[in-house]
């Protein structure tokens, strides 16, 4: 029907209620399980299997994607399903089975419908208390999978104990990817992401800049005060907008858009489709004129304060700060991972930060070095 791999096998075989799929970057790990509910659903009748993402958007790019890489590469497996329901993301099998995607908003909607598999894709964007509704209501075995940049839930609470299994995968398990894939991914130079990356193996990057923060739900509705900072990029980099809020002495913060090409027009209706119209940002002040352009189109707006060691002291300024980032804010969250100071030849970080996964954290910077250090005794309209 298809061509499998070593972790199609290992999942297929595994007898525990829930089996867990650690793995490092392309080593095909989702596509395993993807192929492995397939075979779930063709060989048990009326079966309702669940997969579950972050987000939709984020679904669509992962585990649907390759559910249907999948379907369309497999003459055999048509002849078993019909093409997807696209508006609903459901896969109907001819005996009744059916493969839904689907994420929820949280614990209370985690309480709906029951099923028999469950596939949390990317885990590390699900809350722990969804994870539980949704297994309690799962009748037989429960898949997950992450890539392990950072601890989460499931190391905590759900590796080690009876009943769990985890399976570890890198890029060498996957047969599908090109020798010049395999040489980039070894090639990754710094020692601790080539851990994560190029083995599957937890970790943690030494020397990350940011350590006071967490992952909350939801931005506050009250808050004493409410700014947006915005790094320009354009054709490779992205343009980082952010909602950043100040809340009993810590900063709570959105990403809001994370996108390349965007032009100055496509900014302002980003900030007018998030309900920010009326709040006050600031930018980096390298771009007068993308500056003088989103005032022109009615945007509040102003370039960032700057001086000798700006990088330095507005970093400082952050971390006066416990930073509450919201889960749908992926790139964000991925920044404050890998954004890690430089080291010298014996491995000794330097007060220099590297020049990478920095642009979400550079209009963090932008924001709050301006208006909550810089600008302290300045009055302006930022007040919720």
């Amino acid at each position: 029907m298809f061509q499998t791999t070593i972790l199609y096998q290992a999942n297929r075989e595994a007898t525990e209620k829930v089996v867990i799929n650690q793995g490092g970057t392309s080593s095909g790990k989702t596509y395993a399980i993807m192929q492995l509910l397939f075979t779930k659903a063709i060989e048990e009748p009326r079966s309702i299997i669940t997969i579950v993402g972050q987000d939709i958007p984020n679904l669509k790019k992962g585990a649907y994607r390759d559910a249907k890489t999948i379907f369309y590469g497999s003459p055999d497996l048509q002849l078993w399903f019909g093409k997807p329901n696209e508006s609903d993301r459901v896969f109907t099998c001819i005996n009744g089975s059916i493969i839904e995607f689907t994420s929820y908003d949280g614990e209370q909607d985690a309480k709906s419908g029951k099923r028999d598999y469950l596939f949390i894709n990317e885990a590390n964007g699900i809350t722990y208390e969804v994870f539980q509704q949704l297994y309690w209501r799962t009748r037989k075995t429960t898949y997950i999978d992450y890539n392990p940049n950072a601890r989460f839930w499931v190391h905590d609470k759900l590796i080690g104990r009876k009943g769990y299994k985890l399976i570890i995968s890198d890029h060498r398990h996957n047969p599908f990817l090109s020798p010049e894939d395999h040489e980039k991914i070894e090639a990754i130079s710094d020692p601790d992401l080539w851990k994560v990356y190029a083995r599957g193996l937890t970790g943690k990057a030494k020397g990350v800049i940011y350590k006071k923060w967490q992952i909350v739900d939801e931005m506050p509705s009250l808050c004493k005060r409410r700014f947006g900072a915005i790094d320009f990029g354009f054709t490779n980099d992205p343009t980082a907008i952010l909602d950043i809020r100040l809340s009993e002495g810590e900063l709570w913060i959105d990403l809001i858009s994370y996108d390349v090409e965007m032009d100055n027009p496509k900014i302002v209706d980003v900030i007018k489709s998030a309900g920010m119209a009326k709040i006050h940002f600031i930018a980096d002040s390298a771009e007068p004129k993308s500056i003088s352009e989103l005032k022109k189109l009615g945007l509040s707006v102003e370039g960032a304060d700057k001086g000798p060691d700006s990088i330095k002291n507005g970093i400082s300024a952050v971390k006066r700060y416990k930073l509450n980032v919201t889960r749908r804010s992926k790139f964000l969250i991925t920044e404050l991972e890998r954004y890690r100071w430089a080291v010298d030849g014996a491995g000794n970080p330097l007060n220099v930060p590297i020049d990478k996964f920095n642009h979400a954290l550079d209009a963090l910077r932008y924001g709050v070095y301006t208006l909550l250090v810089s600008r302290v005794k300045t009055k302006t309209k930022m007040w919720v």
